[in-house]
């Protein structure tokens, strides 16, 4: 787990890493690294796959996924969760959480049909699999939303010249229709 803070100029950043640290003390088992922004947003882009767990204040994770996002090529391909604590009701080991695509709401394209449906779908899967323990449902999702990618159909933020460019309503149709034959 990498804990992202700008401790050697903000100093409430100071007291996260602190508290990153003092937390940490009661899980040892996970190894615990502290990077400061800038230089995880340098990383990211120059070797994403040193990372396996990023914590961060809202702020900096709110940049940092954003940069991330263009390693998929598009901020519409990335759903996320903020997780709390674990339940203490409801299915063993699941967690709260609020779960949302990475990207805002568009309001530039909103009515156009052109924003990409997929980190939101992903998004509801992520919920699906941590907060109700549903890994099954969860792994249809996934994986009808990789069978329509790579029938090679886009929403125009990913596409390219041999990609079949759909909009948001058959894209969402797409990975509906996938998602039964998956099922069945």
């Amino acid at each position: 787990m990498t804990s992202i803070d700008k401790a050697n100029v903000l100093e409430a950043t100071e007291l996260w890493r602190k508290v990153v640290t003092r937390v940490h003390a009661d899980y040892p088992d996970v190894a615990l690294s502290h990077m400061y922004v800038d230089n995880c947003a340098m990383q990211l882009i120059r070797n994403p796959k040193q990372f396996d767990v990023i914590v961060t204040t809202n702020m900096f994770g709110d940049i940092l996924s954003d940069a991330a996002a263009m390693l998929t090529g598009s901020i519409g391909m990335l759903p996320s969760a903020s997780l709390g604590a674990q339940a203490t009701r409801g299915r063993e080991g699941c967690l709260k959480g609020m779960y949302e695509p990475i990207h805002g709401s568009a309001p530039d394209i909103a009515g156009q049909d052109k924003a990409n449906p997929l980190a939101t779908i992903l998004s509801a899967g992520m919920m699906l699999k941590y907060s109700f323990g549903l890994e099954k449902e969860a792994d249809l999702i996934e994986k009808s939303v990789f069978s329509v990618l790579e029938a090679g159909y886009r929403t125009p933020d990913i596409a390219a010249n041999d990609t079949k460019t759909i909009g948001t309503v058959e894209m969402g149709q797409r990975v509906v229709k996938q998602l039964k034959q998956h099922a069945s």
